[in-house]
């Protein structure tokens, strides 16, 4: 069984890209839950698929992720992915949409896991906005601020890559990628007119496709007066040509394939060995000192495995 795309509520399974899309497993009310209702849900995940990635917000509250984690650790095992990248909540929705998409091919659990850090610089996300007074992920000046107490007020903003704040007006404008994209909207209470007339045309954006609001938007954004916006790669071969481009390398803690310099599953970093040991001398006393420090550095990490789960 391929590896199994799990999230943390159903307006996060956003519908599928193309026929290859896997279907999203639905991790519902994990905080509400009794414990052993989700450990065992988990645990069946684990059996049927092999490896589980969980894709989760860092909108939702804290007493999620530390359920999560208290799960992983009662089960004693590195299958499990807990990943939070910093997105809104539709530039999450469509992350893991690409990973189901990805779910499909033959990409072993840990280059996938990989591949979700890989494809998140590829998305860029923001919202039209009709206050910008509790907007916390991008910096916001005092005129700005000032302004959003000034009826009509709406501001474009750009949240990843590159935080962007502008006021709408017939010269604002935010840049956007230089890839062709698709653009998907999820409008709140606030008319996508702007997002859909006006930044869609500058994005030049190849397709364009409108959701329903994720819950978690608001209180992401600051305001229910918004309309969110995603653009993303939608095609499955560029997908799967950027991940399988990158080299790849084995995790040194659990010994699954990884890209990038972390593993997902473990948390597991290279280990930071001297690169020319000779330096140090070769009589039996460096060599001794070289192999405490590997062994504390060893033991550095299983304590910070065991305090993450």
């Amino acid at each position: 069984m391929p590896t199994a795309i799990a999230v943390t509520g159903a307006d996060m399974a956003l519908p599928p890209q193309d026929e290859r899309t896997l279907p999203a497993i639905v991790l519902q009310d994990v905080d509400r839950r009794p414990l052993e209702h989700v450990l065992a849900e988990l645990h069946a995940l684990v059996d049927q698929h092999g490896h589980v990635i969980v894709v989760c917000s860092q909108a939702l509250p804290e007493r999620v992720e530390r359920r999560l984690h208290t799960v992983r650790a009662l089960l004693e095992t590195d299958r499990i992915a807990l990943f939070r990248p910093p997105l809104p909540p539709l530039g999450l929705a469509v992350l893991a949409r690409q990973l189901r998409q990805l779910a499909s091919c033959d990409l072993s659990p840990g280059v996938l896991a990989s591949a979700g850090r890989l494809l998140t610089h590829y998305i860029h996300t923001g919202a039209l906005l009709g206050s910008v007074a509790r907007l916390d992920h991008v910096p916001v000046g005092l005129k700005s601020h000032a302004r959003s107490w000034m009826p009509g007020s709406q501001f474009g903003v750009v949240t990843h890559p590159v935080p962007q704040l502008v006021r709408i007006g017939p010269e604002a404008a935010l840049d956007g990628p230089e890839f062709g994209t698709s653009l998907l909207v999820a409008k709140g209470q606030l008319p996508s007119d702007w997002v859909t007339g006006t930044l869609a045309p500058s994005w030049k954006v190849q397709g364009l496709r409108e959701t329903p609001l994720p819950a978690e938007s608001p209180g992401w954004w600051g305001t229910g007066r918004l309309t969110e916006f995603c653009a993303y790669l939608p095609d499955l071969s560029v997908l799967y040509q950027l991940v399988t481009s990158v080299r790849r390398s084995t995790c040194h803690w659990c010994g699954i394939d990884v890209i990038g310099d972390r593993c997902v599953f473990c948390s597991a970093t290279p280990p930071a060995y001297d690169a020319t040991p000779a330096a140090h001398g070769a009589d039996g006393e460096s060599a001794r000192r070289d192999g405490a420090r590997r062994a504390a550095a060893l033991g550095h990490r299983r304590e910070r495995r065991a305090l993450t789960g």
